[in-house]
Protein backbone atom coordinates (compact mmCIF):
# COMPACT_ATOMS: atom_id res chain seq x y z
CA UNK A 1 0.00 0.00 0.00
CA UNK A 2 1.00 3.40 -0.84
CA UNK A 3 0.73 7.03 1.55
CA UNK A 4 1.23 9.88 1.08
CA UNK A 5 2.15 12.01 4.08
CA UNK A 6 1.65 15.93 4.45
CA UNK A 7 1.87 17.68 7.82
CA UNK A 8 0.65 20.31 10.52
CA UNK A 9 1.42 21.99 13.14
CA UNK A 10 0.37 20.53 16.72
CA UNK A 11 -1.15 23.87 17.14
CA UNK A 12 -3.26 23.62 14.06
CA UNK A 13 -4.86 20.46 15.20
CA UNK A 14 -6.85 22.20 18.28
CA UNK A 15 -6.61 18.95 20.42
CA UNK A 16 -3.03 19.99 22.61
CA UNK A 17 -2.46 21.65 25.78
CA UNK A 18 -1.02 25.26 26.30
CA UNK A 19 1.06 24.01 28.04
CA UNK A 20 3.00 21.39 25.87
CA UNK A 21 2.46 23.78 22.69
CA UNK A 22 4.33 26.59 24.56
CA UNK A 23 7.03 24.05 25.49
CA UNK A 24 7.38 22.80 21.96
CA UNK A 25 7.96 26.34 21.08
CA UNK A 26 10.22 27.31 23.72
CA UNK A 27 8.29 29.89 25.95
CA UNK A 28 10.54 30.91 28.40
CA UNK A 29 8.57 30.98 31.34
CA UNK A 30 8.74 27.19 31.08
CA UNK A 31 12.38 27.00 30.86
CA UNK A 32 13.26 26.78 34.53
CA UNK A 33 10.73 23.53 35.20
CA UNK A 34 13.14 21.28 32.49
CA UNK A 35 16.79 20.26 31.75
CA UNK A 36 17.17 20.38 27.93
CA UNK A 37 15.35 21.96 25.33
CA UNK A 38 13.61 19.02 22.73
CA UNK A 39 15.91 19.40 19.69
CA UNK A 40 19.11 17.58 18.53
CA UNK A 41 21.33 20.77 20.97
CA UNK A 42 19.85 19.53 23.83
CA UNK A 43 20.19 15.81 22.94
CA UNK A 44 23.74 16.61 22.47
CA UNK A 45 23.63 18.15 26.10
CA UNK A 46 21.70 15.47 27.74
CA UNK A 47 24.14 12.61 26.29
CA UNK A 48 27.90 14.80 27.32
CA UNK A 49 25.61 15.24 30.87
CA UNK A 50 24.41 11.69 30.97
CA UNK A 51 27.94 10.09 30.67
CA UNK A 52 28.74 11.31 33.82
CA UNK A 53 25.81 9.57 35.60
CA UNK A 54 26.42 6.32 35.89
CA UNK A 55 23.49 3.10 36.24
CA UNK A 56 24.27 -0.05 37.34
CA UNK A 57 24.72 -1.84 33.55
CA UNK A 58 25.80 -5.25 34.64
CA UNK A 59 22.31 -5.61 36.64
CA UNK A 60 20.58 -4.40 33.59
CA UNK A 61 22.01 -6.24 31.10
CA UNK A 62 21.78 -9.80 33.46
CA UNK A 63 18.10 -8.98 34.31
CA UNK A 64 17.52 -8.26 30.30
CA UNK A 65 18.90 -11.50 29.45
CA UNK A 66 17.11 -13.43 31.74
CA UNK A 67 13.88 -11.88 30.01
CA UNK A 68 14.96 -12.54 26.28
CA UNK A 69 16.31 -16.14 27.57
CA UNK A 70 13.53 -18.18 25.98
CA UNK A 71 12.08 -15.60 23.25
CA UNK A 72 13.23 -15.85 19.99
CA UNK A 73 15.83 -12.59 19.74
CA UNK A 74 17.05 -10.92 16.47
CA UNK A 75 20.72 -10.10 16.04
CA UNK A 76 20.18 -6.49 16.85
CA UNK A 77 17.78 -7.16 19.98
CA UNK A 78 20.93 -9.44 21.27
CA UNK A 79 23.72 -6.48 20.61
CA UNK A 80 21.79 -4.05 21.99
CA UNK A 81 21.57 -5.94 25.07
CA UNK A 82 25.51 -6.78 25.38
CA UNK A 83 25.80 -3.26 24.64
CA UNK A 84 24.42 -1.86 27.31
CA UNK A 85 27.85 -2.86 29.56
CA UNK A 86 29.63 -0.55 27.89
CA UNK A 87 29.91 3.31 29.00
CA UNK A 88 29.03 4.62 25.80
CA UNK A 89 25.59 3.19 24.94
CA UNK A 90 22.72 5.01 26.00
CA UNK A 91 19.00 4.36 25.82
CA UNK A 92 15.97 6.31 24.37
CA UNK A 93 12.90 5.56 26.55
CA UNK A 94 9.17 5.84 26.12
CA UNK A 95 6.76 4.41 28.61
CA UNK A 96 3.17 2.71 28.88
CA UNK A 97 0.94 0.43 30.43
CA UNK A 98 1.13 -2.99 28.88
CA UNK A 99 -2.50 -2.79 26.90
CA UNK A 100 -3.93 -5.91 26.00
CA UNK A 101 -3.57 -6.13 22.01
CA UNK A 102 -1.59 -3.11 22.05
CA UNK A 103 -4.46 -0.92 23.23
CA UNK A 104 -4.68 2.27 21.15
CA UNK A 105 -2.33 3.63 18.00
CA UNK A 106 -0.23 6.10 19.93
CA UNK A 107 1.17 2.90 21.85
CA UNK A 108 2.60 2.02 18.10
CA UNK A 109 3.40 5.87 17.28
CA UNK A 110 5.58 6.32 21.08
CA UNK A 111 7.36 3.07 20.41
CA UNK A 112 8.49 3.84 17.01
CA UNK A 113 9.36 7.30 17.75
CA UNK A 114 11.73 5.53 20.53
CA UNK A 115 13.06 3.76 17.46
CA UNK A 116 13.53 6.32 14.82
CA UNK A 117 15.11 8.52 17.49
CA UNK A 118 17.69 5.91 18.49
CA UNK A 119 18.50 5.11 14.88
CA UNK A 120 19.03 9.24 14.34
CA UNK A 121 21.00 9.27 17.18
CA UNK A 122 23.40 6.28 15.94
CA UNK A 123 24.01 7.95 13.02
CA UNK A 124 24.80 11.34 14.42
CA UNK A 125 26.47 10.04 16.91
CA UNK A 126 28.87 6.97 15.24
CA UNK A 127 31.47 6.92 18.53
CA UNK A 128 28.04 5.80 20.64
CA UNK A 129 25.28 3.50 21.25
CA UNK A 130 21.60 3.82 21.45
CA UNK A 131 19.02 1.75 22.19
CA UNK A 132 15.52 2.20 22.33
CA UNK A 133 13.33 0.70 25.29
CA UNK A 134 9.73 0.45 26.01
CA UNK A 135 9.57 0.96 30.13
CA UNK A 136 5.96 -1.91 30.76
CA UNK A 137 3.88 -0.33 33.05
CA UNK A 138 3.00 -3.83 34.78
CA UNK A 139 2.05 -2.42 37.69
CA UNK A 140 -0.58 -0.53 36.92
CA UNK A 141 -4.28 -1.67 38.25
CA UNK A 142 -6.35 0.49 35.66
CA UNK A 143 -8.03 -2.77 34.11
CA UNK A 144 -10.97 -0.62 32.71
CA UNK A 145 -8.58 1.38 30.98
CA UNK A 146 -5.54 -1.34 30.30
CA UNK A 147 -8.17 -4.13 29.47
CA UNK A 148 -10.36 -2.60 26.82
CA UNK A 149 -9.73 -2.35 23.12
CA UNK A 150 -11.93 -0.28 19.90
CA UNK A 151 -12.36 -2.43 16.60
CA UNK A 152 -14.47 -1.48 14.08
CA UNK A 153 -16.03 1.19 16.21
CA UNK A 154 -16.76 -0.97 18.86
CA UNK A 155 -15.41 -1.58 22.37
CA UNK A 156 -13.94 -4.76 23.83
CA UNK A 157 -14.06 -4.78 27.64
CA UNK A 158 -12.03 -7.75 29.44
CA UNK A 159 -14.08 -8.79 32.00
CA UNK A 160 -12.09 -10.99 35.11
CA UNK A 161 -12.43 -11.27 38.80
CA UNK A 162 -8.91 -10.93 39.06
CA UNK A 163 -7.35 -7.58 41.02
CA UNK A 164 -3.99 -5.88 41.78
CA UNK A 165 -0.94 -4.95 38.90
CA UNK A 166 -2.55 -5.80 35.54
CA UNK A 167 0.99 -7.27 34.76
CA UNK A 168 0.67 -9.88 36.88
CA UNK A 169 -3.02 -10.92 36.05
CA UNK A 170 -3.12 -14.30 34.08
CA UNK A 171 -4.44 -14.76 30.11
CA UNK A 172 -7.92 -16.19 30.97
CA UNK A 173 -10.90 -17.71 28.71
CA UNK A 174 -12.64 -14.23 29.06
CA UNK A 175 -9.65 -13.14 27.32
CA UNK A 176 -9.33 -15.18 24.37
CA UNK A 177 -12.60 -14.77 23.67
CA UNK A 178 -11.77 -11.35 22.92
CA UNK A 179 -9.61 -12.53 20.05
CA UNK A 180 -12.68 -14.36 18.46
CA UNK A 181 -14.22 -11.09 18.56
CA UNK A 182 -11.85 -9.56 16.34
CA UNK A 183 -11.53 -12.29 14.51
CA UNK A 184 -15.12 -12.07 13.46
CA UNK A 185 -15.29 -8.18 14.02
CA UNK A 186 -12.76 -8.33 10.59
CA UNK A 187 -13.70 -11.26 8.67
CA UNK A 188 -13.68 -10.05 5.63
CA UNK A 189 -9.70 -7.96 6.11
CA UNK A 190 -7.33 -10.11 3.90
CA UNK A 191 -4.54 -10.37 6.47
CA UNK A 192 -7.07 -11.33 9.63
CA UNK A 193 -5.70 -14.48 9.71
CA UNK A 194 -2.31 -13.50 10.16
CA UNK A 195 -3.37 -11.10 12.77
CA UNK A 196 -5.09 -13.56 14.82
CA UNK A 197 -2.75 -15.90 14.53
CA UNK A 198 -0.08 -13.45 16.31
CA UNK A 199 -2.48 -12.75 18.84
CA UNK A 200 -3.21 -16.46 19.91
CA UNK A 201 0.32 -17.24 19.53
CA UNK A 202 1.15 -14.78 22.16
CA UNK A 203 -1.74 -14.26 24.26
CA UNK A 204 -1.80 -18.37 25.76
CA UNK A 205 -4.11 -19.44 29.05
CA UNK A 206 -2.10 -18.73 32.21
CA UNK A 207 0.53 -16.49 30.81
CA UNK A 208 1.03 -13.28 32.68
CA UNK A 209 0.11 -10.17 30.85
CA UNK A 210 3.94 -8.67 31.48
CA UNK A 211 4.52 -11.71 29.32
CA UNK A 212 2.55 -11.61 26.74
CA UNK A 213 3.23 -8.29 25.87
CA UNK A 214 6.82 -8.87 26.23
CA UNK A 215 6.39 -11.18 23.55
CA UNK A 216 4.25 -9.34 21.43
CA UNK A 217 5.69 -6.13 21.24
CA UNK A 218 9.11 -8.64 20.68
CA UNK A 219 7.48 -10.08 17.17
CA UNK A 220 6.64 -6.54 16.05
CA UNK A 221 9.46 -4.30 16.81
CA UNK A 222 12.24 -6.69 17.67
CA UNK A 223 13.67 -6.18 14.08
CA UNK A 224 14.45 -2.74 15.42
CA UNK A 225 16.54 -3.71 18.09
CA UNK A 226 13.65 -2.66 20.43
CA UNK A 227 14.31 -3.56 24.43
CA UNK A 228 11.55 -4.19 26.83
CA UNK A 229 11.65 -3.23 30.52
CA UNK A 230 9.69 -4.49 33.53
CA UNK A 231 9.92 -2.83 36.52
CA UNK A 232 8.38 -5.51 38.69
CA UNK A 233 11.53 -6.63 39.84
CA UNK A 234 12.94 -6.87 43.03
CA UNK A 235 16.79 -6.35 41.56
CA UNK A 236 15.79 -3.34 40.23
CA UNK A 237 13.83 -2.23 42.91
CA UNK A 238 16.85 -2.56 44.92
CA UNK A 239 18.53 0.29 43.15
CA UNK A 240 15.81 2.40 43.91
CA UNK A 241 15.59 1.41 47.84
CA UNK A 242 17.08 5.05 48.94
CA UNK A 243 14.84 7.00 46.65
CA UNK A 244 11.90 4.90 48.53
CA UNK A 245 13.10 5.08 52.33
CA UNK A 246 13.71 8.69 51.72
CA UNK A 247 9.87 9.17 50.77
CA UNK A 248 8.71 6.40 53.53
CA UNK A 249 10.46 8.71 55.91
CA UNK A 250 9.80 12.37 54.32
CA UNK A 251 7.42 12.34 52.66
CA UNK A 252 10.07 14.24 49.78
CA UNK A 253 8.54 14.29 46.98
CA UNK A 254 5.28 15.70 47.41
CA UNK A 255 6.35 19.00 49.32
CA UNK A 256 9.11 19.41 46.44
CA UNK A 257 5.99 19.02 43.68
CA UNK A 258 3.82 21.52 45.80
CA UNK A 259 6.44 23.84 45.88
CA UNK A 260 6.94 23.73 42.02
CA UNK A 261 3.20 24.03 41.55
CA UNK A 262 3.25 27.47 43.48
CA UNK A 263 5.80 28.64 41.18
CA UNK A 264 4.22 26.77 38.23
CA UNK A 265 2.75 29.87 35.43
CA UNK A 266 -0.77 30.44 36.82
CA UNK A 267 -1.91 29.83 32.79
CA UNK A 268 -0.98 26.59 32.89
CA UNK A 269 -3.38 23.57 34.35
CA UNK A 270 -1.32 21.49 36.84
CA UNK A 271 -1.29 18.19 35.59
CA UNK A 272 -0.59 16.13 39.23
CA UNK A 273 -0.13 16.93 42.88
CA UNK A 274 0.68 13.30 43.89
CA UNK A 275 0.27 12.30 47.27
CA UNK A 276 1.46 12.95 50.84
CA UNK A 277 3.43 9.26 50.26
CA UNK A 278 3.70 8.39 46.68
CA UNK A 279 4.14 4.68 46.70
CA UNK A 280 1.48 2.02 46.12
CA UNK A 281 2.21 -1.23 48.57
CA UNK A 282 2.42 -4.53 45.96
CA UNK A 283 1.90 -8.03 47.10
CA UNK A 284 0.01 -10.26 45.14
CA UNK A 285 -3.57 -8.89 44.19
CA UNK A 286 -3.21 -6.36 46.29
CA UNK A 287 -1.42 -2.44 44.97
CA UNK A 288 -3.07 -0.16 47.01
CA UNK A 289 -1.78 3.37 48.42
CA UNK A 290 0.08 3.89 51.47
CA UNK A 291 -0.52 6.12 53.60
CA UNK A 292 1.65 7.48 56.91
CA UNK A 293 0.36 8.11 60.53
CA UNK A 294 1.45 8.82 63.88
CA UNK A 295 2.75 5.79 64.88
CA UNK A 296 2.93 3.79 61.49
CA UNK A 297 2.12 3.08 58.35
CA UNK A 298 -1.62 1.29 56.75
CA UNK A 299 -1.81 -0.07 53.62
CA UNK A 300 -5.49 1.40 52.06
CA UNK A 301 -8.47 -0.74 51.96
CA UNK A 302 -6.61 -3.26 53.73
CA UNK A 303 -5.98 -4.31 56.95
CA UNK A 304 -1.63 -4.43 56.60
CA UNK A 305 -0.39 -1.81 59.10
CA UNK A 306 3.59 -1.45 59.48
CA UNK A 307 5.94 0.14 62.50
CA UNK A 308 8.82 2.13 60.68
CA UNK A 309 10.98 0.13 61.59
CA UNK A 310 8.94 -3.14 60.17
CA UNK A 311 8.27 -0.78 57.36
CA UNK A 312 11.84 -0.90 56.45
CA UNK A 313 12.45 -3.99 57.46
CA UNK A 314 9.99 -4.70 54.84
CA UNK A 315 11.15 -2.47 52.03
CA UNK A 316 15.01 -4.00 52.93
CA UNK A 317 13.66 -7.97 52.44
CA UNK A 318 11.15 -7.14 49.98
CA UNK A 319 11.65 -4.13 47.88
CA UNK A 320 9.39 -5.50 44.80
CA UNK A 321 6.37 -4.65 47.26
CA UNK A 322 6.95 -1.03 46.86
CA UNK A 323 5.76 0.05 43.67
CA UNK A 324 6.15 3.89 42.84
CA UNK A 325 3.38 6.25 41.36
CA UNK A 326 2.85 8.78 38.60
CA UNK A 327 5.35 11.00 40.75
CA UNK A 328 8.08 8.48 41.58
CA UNK A 329 8.12 6.48 38.44
CA UNK A 330 10.13 8.57 36.18
CA UNK A 331 12.55 8.64 38.81
CA UNK A 332 12.78 5.04 39.01
CA UNK A 333 13.44 4.60 34.97
CA UNK A 334 16.04 7.03 35.34
CA UNK A 335 17.69 5.36 38.10
CA UNK A 336 17.68 1.67 36.27
CA UNK A 337 18.28 3.41 32.79
CA UNK A 338 21.19 5.04 31.06
CA UNK A 339 18.89 7.51 29.14
CA UNK A 340 19.15 10.25 27.66
CA UNK A 341 15.33 11.23 26.36
CA UNK A 342 12.33 10.66 27.04
CA UNK A 343 9.38 10.33 24.69
CA UNK A 344 5.97 10.59 25.93
CA UNK A 345 2.18 11.95 25.24
CA UNK A 346 0.92 15.84 26.20
CA UNK A 347 -0.29 14.45 29.92
CA UNK A 348 3.16 12.39 30.25
CA UNK A 349 5.43 15.74 29.35
CA UNK A 350 2.77 17.98 31.38
CA UNK A 351 3.52 15.99 34.77
CA UNK A 352 7.47 15.38 33.92
CA UNK A 353 7.75 19.32 34.04
CA UNK A 354 6.28 18.87 37.64
CA UNK A 355 9.51 16.66 38.33
CA UNK A 356 12.26 18.40 37.62
CA UNK A 357 12.93 19.36 41.20
CA UNK A 358 11.83 16.33 42.62
CA UNK A 359 15.26 14.38 40.24
CA UNK A 360 17.80 17.06 41.60
CA UNK A 361 16.76 16.42 45.36
CA UNK A 362 17.08 12.33 44.29
CA UNK A 363 20.45 13.44 42.18
CA UNK A 364 18.74 11.54 39.82
CA UNK A 365 19.26 12.55 36.12
CA UNK A 366 16.51 14.54 34.34
CA UNK A 367 16.33 13.72 30.59
CA UNK A 368 15.47 15.64 27.20
CA UNK A 369 11.39 15.31 27.10
CA UNK A 370 10.04 14.99 23.62
CA UNK A 371 6.77 15.10 22.41
CA UNK A 372 5.66 11.57 20.85
CA UNK A 373 4.78 11.13 17.00
CA UNK A 374 1.05 11.51 16.07
CA UNK A 375 -0.37 10.48 13.48
CA UNK A 376 -4.14 10.37 11.27
CA UNK A 377 -4.65 7.47 9.12
CA UNK A 378 -6.69 7.73 5.82
CA UNK A 379 -7.95 4.55 4.00
CA UNK A 380 -8.34 4.60 0.36
CA UNK A 381 -12.26 5.30 0.76
CA UNK A 382 -11.74 8.11 3.13
CA UNK A 383 -9.19 9.44 0.97
CA UNK A 384 -11.27 9.69 -2.15
CA UNK A 385 -14.35 11.02 -0.14
CA UNK A 386 -12.10 14.05 0.96
CA UNK A 387 -11.17 14.52 -2.87
CA UNK A 388 -14.68 15.19 -3.69
CA UNK A 389 -15.15 17.54 -1.11
CA UNK A 390 -11.43 19.01 -2.33
CA UNK A 391 -10.65 19.55 2.04
CA UNK A 392 -6.77 20.04 3.24
CA UNK A 393 -5.37 17.63 5.37
CA UNK A 394 -5.26 20.86 8.15
CA UNK A 395 -8.83 21.65 7.24
CA UNK A 396 -10.05 17.90 8.47
CA UNK A 397 -8.95 19.30 12.19
CA UNK A 398 -12.52 21.50 12.05
CA UNK A 399 -15.17 21.26 13.92
CA UNK A 400 -17.37 19.52 11.43
CA UNK A 401 -20.52 22.16 11.67
CA UNK A 402 -17.35 24.76 10.94
CA UNK A 403 -16.30 22.62 8.53
CA UNK A 404 -19.89 21.81 6.83
CA UNK A 405 -20.73 25.83 6.99
CA UNK A 406 -17.28 26.70 5.16
CA UNK A 407 -18.29 24.19 2.53
CA UNK A 408 -22.27 25.23 1.73
CA UNK A 409 -20.54 29.00 1.28
CA UNK A 410 -18.19 27.52 -1.20
CA UNK A 411 -20.92 25.61 -2.94
CA UNK A 412 -23.80 27.69 -2.94
CA UNK A 413 -25.02 30.34 -5.82
CA UNK A 414 -26.83 32.35 -3.64
CA UNK A 415 -25.86 34.94 -0.58
CA UNK A 416 -26.34 33.31 2.96
CA UNK A 417 -24.22 36.66 4.69
CA UNK A 418 -26.21 39.89 5.15
CA UNK A 419 -23.92 41.76 6.83
CA UNK A 420 -24.51 44.87 4.48
CA UNK A 421 -28.29 44.25 5.19
CA UNK A 422 -26.88 44.53 9.26
CA UNK A 423 -24.79 48.12 8.56
CA UNK A 424 -27.79 49.25 6.58
CA UNK A 425 -30.04 48.91 10.00
CA UNK A 426 -27.66 50.32 11.98
CA UNK A 427 -27.40 52.97 9.99
CA UNK A 428 -31.30 53.67 10.36
CA UNK A 429 -31.48 53.04 14.24
CA UNK A 430 -28.57 55.36 14.56
CA UNK A 431 -30.51 58.07 13.06
CA UNK A 432 -33.58 57.00 14.65
CA UNK A 433 -31.76 57.34 17.84
CA UNK A 434 -30.45 60.84 17.22
CA UNK A 435 -34.07 61.92 16.00
CA UNK A 436 -35.45 60.39 19.00
CA UNK A 437 -32.75 61.95 21.84
CA UNK A 438 -33.65 65.15 20.49
CA UNK A 439 -37.66 65.27 21.60
CA UNK A 440 -36.48 63.16 24.64
CA UNK A 441 -32.91 61.95 25.75
CA UNK A 442 -34.99 58.86 27.67
CA UNK A 443 -36.10 57.40 24.43
CA UNK A 444 -32.11 56.67 23.01
CA UNK A 445 -32.08 53.59 25.28
CA UNK A 446 -35.54 52.69 24.03
CA UNK A 447 -34.25 53.13 20.60
CA UNK A 448 -31.18 51.21 21.35
CA UNK A 449 -33.05 48.17 22.93
CA UNK A 450 -35.13 47.91 19.77
CA UNK A 451 -31.73 48.08 17.41
CA UNK A 452 -30.51 44.98 19.47
CA UNK A 453 -33.48 43.28 19.60
CA UNK A 454 -33.53 43.37 15.75
CA UNK A 455 -29.73 42.50 15.31
CA UNK A 456 -30.30 39.28 17.08
CA UNK A 457 -33.71 38.45 14.75
CA UNK A 458 -31.39 39.22 11.87
CA UNK A 459 -28.72 36.29 13.14
CA UNK A 460 -31.42 34.19 13.38
CA UNK A 461 -32.85 34.70 9.67
CA UNK A 462 -28.68 34.24 8.81
CA UNK A 463 -28.98 31.04 10.50
CA UNK A 464 -32.17 29.65 8.75
CA UNK A 465 -31.12 30.42 5.53
CA UNK A 466 -27.51 28.62 5.91
CA UNK A 467 -29.82 25.62 7.86
CA UNK A 468 -32.13 25.79 4.44
CA UNK A 469 -29.53 25.78 2.46
CA UNK A 470 -27.92 22.57 3.92
CA UNK A 471 -30.70 20.87 3.22
CA UNK A 472 -29.77 21.23 -0.74
CA UNK A 473 -26.93 19.74 0.18
CA UNK A 474 -27.78 16.86 2.64
CA UNK A 475 -25.65 13.77 0.07
CA UNK A 476 -22.90 15.90 0.69
CA UNK A 477 -22.75 16.74 4.16
CA UNK A 478 -23.50 12.79 4.88
CA UNK A 479 -20.02 12.43 2.91
CA UNK A 480 -18.38 14.81 5.61
CA UNK A 481 -19.95 13.35 8.25
CA UNK A 482 -18.77 9.74 7.28
CA UNK A 483 -15.42 11.46 6.68
CA UNK A 484 -15.14 13.11 10.81
CA UNK A 485 -16.94 10.44 12.18
CA UNK A 486 -14.00 7.65 10.61
CA UNK A 487 -11.35 9.91 11.49
CA UNK A 488 -12.03 11.48 14.46
CA UNK A 489 -14.28 8.39 16.87
CA UNK A 490 -16.47 10.03 19.36
CA UNK A 491 -15.02 13.58 18.66
CA UNK A 492 -11.34 12.68 19.82
CA UNK A 493 -7.90 12.39 17.95
CA UNK A 494 -8.29 8.46 16.33
CA UNK A 495 -5.02 7.42 18.24
CA UNK A 496 -6.96 7.94 21.20
CA UNK A 497 -9.26 5.21 19.82
CA UNK A 498 -8.41 3.07 17.23
CA UNK A 499 -6.76 -0.44 17.76
CA UNK A 500 -3.43 -1.04 15.82
CA UNK A 501 -4.54 -4.34 14.84
CA UNK A 502 -7.69 -3.45 13.03
CA UNK A 503 -5.17 -1.75 10.33
CA UNK A 504 -3.19 -4.69 10.01
CA UNK A 505 -5.71 -6.95 9.59
CA UNK A 506 -6.29 -4.47 6.59
CA UNK A 507 -3.25 -4.16 5.57
CA UNK A 508 -0.88 -6.52 6.84
CA UNK A 509 1.93 -6.67 9.99
CA UNK A 510 4.17 -4.85 7.55
CA UNK A 511 1.83 -1.72 8.06
CA UNK A 512 4.39 -1.21 10.97
CA UNK A 513 7.15 -0.77 8.45
CA UNK A 514 4.67 1.99 6.35
CA UNK A 515 4.80 3.69 9.77
CA UNK A 516 8.17 3.35 10.77
CA UNK A 517 9.13 5.02 7.40
CA UNK A 518 7.11 8.03 8.54
CA UNK A 519 7.89 8.65 11.88
CA UNK A 520 9.89 11.81 12.80
CA UNK A 521 12.07 11.75 15.23
CA UNK A 522 12.63 15.12 15.59
CA UNK A 523 10.15 17.48 13.54
CA UNK A 524 7.50 18.15 16.37
CA UNK A 525 4.74 18.01 13.24
CA UNK A 526 1.58 16.36 13.58
CA UNK A 527 1.50 13.46 10.29
CA UNK A 528 -1.33 12.94 8.49
CA UNK A 529 -1.13 9.57 6.16
CA UNK A 530 -3.58 8.94 3.47
CA UNK A 531 -3.02 5.96 1.24
CA UNK A 532 -3.54 6.62 -2.44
Amino acid sequence: MHFETSYCTYAETGYFSRLVLDYLSGEKALEPFYSFSPDIDGLNKAIHQRSECSVNRKLLVDELKQAYNDLPKTDLVSTNIESLLKEDTFTVCTAHQPNIFTGQLYFIYKILHAIRLSETLNLLHPDKHFVPIYFMGSEDADLKEIGSIQIKGKTLQWHTSQKGAVGRMLVDEGLIDMISHIDESCANEPFVTEVVTLLRNNYTIGKTISECTLHLVNELFGKYGLLVFNPDNSNFKKEFIPVIERELLDGFSHQIVQQTIESFPEKYAVQTQGRSINLFYLKDDIRERIEKKDNGFVVLNTDLFFTEEHMLEELKNHPERFSPNVILRPLFQETCLPNVAFIGGGGELAYWIELKQVFQTAEVFYPVLLLRNSFLLINKETTQLIKELDLSPLQLFLPENELAEWLIRRLTKNTLDINEQQLKLNQVYDELAHLAESIDPTLKNHVNALQHKAGKRLDYLQKKMLRAEKKKYQNLLLKLNDIKSNLFPDESLQERRNNFFEWATRYGLDFVENLHAHSSPLDMTFGVLSEG
